[in-house]
């Protein structure tokens, strides 16, 4: 039953990666990957979310948890298109957008984490 869940939960991440990713290309261009970077950026907010409001405070149970990080974050998150998209910028001469996508992606991510840590700490 796990793996049912799991898929049904990366199918629902895929999803919405494709609508943010669609939605991000017509309204900023296809010229630097936003959507995939805030994919990125949300998705390590909220993986951050899950894990701590499951293994710290024991709000969400092992198999929810499960779903919503190995099923609906493994389906959202997007580390190969980043990785594609990096080289493609590389190859196509735009080493500054490419620079610009890698730190953006790397501080991003972490600075979403640790946002999300800062915010589970306000909470009682």
């Amino acid at each position: 039953m796990r793996f049912w869940l799991v898929c049904l939960g990366g199918a629902f991440g895929t999803g919405a990666r494709y609508l943010i990713g669609t939605w991000a290309a017509r309204t900023f261009g296809p010229a630097f990957p936003v959507g995939t970077l805030m994919i990125n950026v949300i998705g390590s907010f909220l993986i951050v979310i899950i894990m701590s409001l499951s293994l710290q405070r024991g709000i969400i149970p092992a198999d929810v948890r499960l779903v919503l990080t190995t099923g609906v974050m493994g389906g959202f998150t997007t580390y190969s298109s980043f990785n594609y998209e990096t080289l493609r910028l590389f190859a196509d001469g735009s080493r500054a957008f490419a620079v610009l996508y890698v730190g953006g992606t790397l501080f991003g991510c972490l600075t979403a984490g640790l946002l999300a840590y800062g915010l589970l700490r306000l909470l009682p």
